[in-house]
C-alpha cells in the first residue's frame, strides 16, 4: 500500500486542548520529521515491541494488538522497501507520521497505540537504540583504522625515524612505534564507545511523560523484547537524560581530534621538506595553476571536519546545560547534533584508515633525518653518567658540545676526538660510537612501552590481540 502524505495540519498528537489556527511559520520552525525521519525504523520497532506488551497486559484485545501489529510491520516493510520513503511526506515528527499512516490503514484504532506512552519516553527510547547501533559502528571503524595502522608498524617494524618533542628533534624511534602510539589512541577511543554504549542500555518507556504509566507494564519484559539490559531506574531522569548523546559526541570529537592530530603529523611528513612519507594519488588533489603540486587535501579535510564535530559537542553542552527538570522542546534539537557528530566521525575514519592503508614511506628520508638535530644528544651523557658522572653534569658537558657543533656546522661525526675532548674530557671512541648510533640508541630504549626492537615487537603482539578482540564483538541487533 503506498504511503500517502499529509500536511502539517492534518495531524496532531496533542491539539485537543487548542482551537485556535498555528501560524505556518510556527509550523515550520518547530517541524522535526526532517531530521527524525532517520529513526522510522526505531520508530516501529518500539511501538511494535509496546503494542504486544500492552496487548500482554490485557490494555488492548487481542484481536486489536493484531491488526495494529500487522498494520506497523506493513509500514516497516514499505519503508525498507523504498529507501526514499520520505520524499513528499511531511508531519511534526516521525512519531505523529507513523500514528497517521496508522490512522489511515485501521482507522481510530490506531489512537490506541499512545495508550500510557508519551513522546517523551518515545523518543528517549529511539535515541538510545540509535546510540547503542552507532556505538558498534564507529567500533567497526576504529577497528579498520587500528588494523591499517598495524599494518604499517608491522611491514616498517625496523625503520628508525627522528621523533620530536616540540616539533624539533628529540631522540630517535622507530616507525613502527610511532605508528602504536596512534593505535593506543585510538583504541582508547573504542573503549569509550564501549562504556558510552553501556550507559546508553537501559529502557525509557514506561516513564512516560516524565511521572511513569498509569497501566501496570512489564518494564523488564519490555526491556529485553527491545534489547536493553535494564529499565531506567527513574522516570523524571530518564525522559529529559541526553547525557548518552552528550557523551557520544564527546567520544566522536575525541576521535576526531586523534584523526586531526595524525593528519596534522602526515600533512607535515609528507612536505618535501620532511618527504618520510607520500600519500596515494587517490587521497591527493593537485593545483588548478601549478602542475607540480600533490596536495594532501584529504588530511586537510579530516582535520577541517574535527572543528565541525568539537562545535557539535559545545553546542549540544551549551543545549543542556540550563534546562530545568524534566523533558523541554529545546530537547529537539539534539538530533542534529548527535546526527552530524556521528556521520562526519564515521566517514572520516573510514577515509583515515584508507589513507593510512596506502601511505607509502620513505624509510631513507627517515634514516637520513636522524643523522640531524643530535638526536643522541641524550645517550651521549647516560654514556657519562654510566661512567660515573652526575646527570647534571653530563647534560651539561654534552649541551655545550651541541652549541659548538651547531655554532660551526658540525654533526658529532665530523667532530674530530681533540674538538670534542674541549668539551667531554673523558670523550673516546666508545663515545663516539654512541653518538653517532641512532639505531643503538633505539635498542637502549628496552623497558616495557619503549621504542626498543624486543619492546615494539611485544606492543605489535598486544596489539594484534586487542583488534581480534574488538573485530570479534558479537553483532549487535540492528532496527
Amino acid at each position: 500500500m503506498k504511503l500517502m502524505p499529509f500536511g502539517h495540519s492534518q495531524m496532531k498528537l496533542w491539539g485537543g486542548r487548542f482551537t485556535g489556527r498555528r501560524d505556518p511559520r510556527f509550523e515550520e520552525f518547530s517541524e522535526s520529521f526532517s531530521l527524525d525521519q532517520r529513526f522510522i525504523l526505531y520508530d516501529l520497532r518500539v511501538n511494535l515491541a509496546y503494542v504486544q506488551e500492552l496487548g500482554r497486559v490485557g490494555v488492548l484485545q487481542p484481536s486489536e494488538g493484531r491488526r495494529l501489529g500487522r498494520a506497523l510491520e506493513a509500514i516497516r516493510r514499505h519503508v525498507e522497501r523504498h529507501p526514499g520513503w520520505a520524499r513528499g511526506q511531511s508531519s511534526e515528527d516521525v512519531h505523529t507520521w507513523v500514528e497517521a499512516q496508522l490512522g489511515r490503514r485501521i482507522g481510530a484504532l490506531a489512537g490506541k497505540l499512545r495508550t500510557g506512552r508519551s513522546r517523551n519516553d518515545l523518543v528517549a527510547t529511539e535515541a538510545r537504540l540509535y546510540v547503542k547501533d552507532a556505538t558498534a559502528d564507529l567500533e567497526q571503524a576504529l577497528a579498520c583504522m587500528l588494523e591499517a595502522l598495524l599494518g604499517q608498524a608491522r611491514r616498517h617494524s625496523r625503520v628508525v625515524m627522528p621523533g620530536y618533542t616540540h616539533l624539533q628533534p628529540a631522540q630517535p624511534i622507530l616507525f613502527s612505534h610511532y605508528a602504536l602510539a596512534y593505535f593506543e589512541m585510538f583504541k582508547r577511543d573504542a573503549s569509550r564507545l564501549d562504556d558510552c554504549r553501556r550507559r546508553a542500555d537501559e529502557l525509557p518507556m514506561g516513564a512516560g511523560a516524565l511521572a511513569g504509566t498509569a497501566y501496570r507494564l512489564d518494564r523488564e519484559r519490555l526491556a529485553r523484547a527491545l534489547g536493553f539490559a535494564r529499565p531506567a531506574a527513574n522516570s523524571l531522569d530518564v525522559t529529559s537524560d541526553r547525557d548518552f548523546v552528550v557523551e557520544l559526541a564527546f567520544a566522536c570529537a575525541l576521535t576526531m581530534l586523534h584523526l586531526s592530530r595524525w593528519a596534522e603529523d602526515l600533512i607535515i611528513y609528507s612536505s618535501p621538506g620532511f618527504g618520510f612519507v607520500e600519500l596515494a594519488d587517490a587521497y591527493s588533489t593537485g593545483s588548478s595553476l601549478m602542475p607540480q603540486k600533490k596536495n594532501p587535501d584529504s588530511l586537510e579535510l579530516i582535520r577541517g571536519k574535527s572543528a565541525t564535530v568539537l562545535g557539535r559537542l559545545t553546542g549540544l553542552l551549551a543545549l543542556v546545560k540550563g534546562l530545568p527538570l524534566a523533558y523541554d522542546r529545546d530537547l529537539q534539537e539534539d538530533k542534529a547534533g548527535l546526527f552530524c557528530a556521528v556521520d562526519t566521525t564515521r566517514e572520516a575514519l573510514v577515509i583515515a584508515s584508507r589513507v593510512a592503508a596506502t601511505l607509502q614511506l620513505r624509510p631513507e628520508r627517515m634514516e637520513d633525518a636522524t643523522t640531524e638535530g643530535f638526536l643522541t644528544a641524550t645517550d651521549l651523557a647516560d654514556e657519562l653518567v654510566r661512567r660515573g658522572a652526575p646527570f647534571a653534569e653530563a647534560h651539561a658537558q654534552v649541551g655545550k658540545l651541541v652549541s659548538y657543533c651547531a655554532d660551526h656546522g658540525r654533526t658529532f661525526a665530523g667532530l674530530s676526538a681533540a674538538e670534542a675532548r674541549r668539551f667531554i674530557p673523558s670523550w673516546d671512541e666508545p663515545s663516539r660510537r654512541v653518538a653517532v648510533s641512532p639505531e643503538k640508541a633505539v635498542h637502549r630504549r628496552n623497558v616495557t612501552g619503549g621504542t626498543a626492537p624486543r619492546q615494539v615487537a611485544r606492543q605489535i603482539a598486544a596489539a594484534e590481540t586487542a583488534l581480534r578482540t574488538l573485530k570479534n564483538k558479537p553483532a549487535r541487533r540492528r532496527s
